[in-house]
């Protein structure tokens, strides 16, 4: 039988600064050619961009390895 354990009861570090910048441009590079791709492409776009930006607002960034541009 496994036990659990407890986690970490620390609230993750905030990013600094530079960091949320990287974030966040990363998360509106998803808008890029936008205007190139089928409008049936642009809502699931600006999903990815939306949540991307959540995450990077409250601080944390994405730490799934999910790309906001979908690719």
């Amino acid at each position: 039988m496994t036990v659990p354990r407890p986690s970490d009861p620390r609230p993750p570090r905030p990013a600094t600064p530079a960091a949320l910048r990287v974030a966040v441009d990363t998360a509106m590079a998803g808008l890029d050619g936008l205007d190139g791709r089928p409008p049936a492409e642009h809502v699931a776009a600006f999903e990815r961009v939306h949540a991307a930006l959540g995450d990077a607002l409250a601080g944390g960034g994405r730490d799934d390895g999910a790309d906001p541009r979908g690719a």
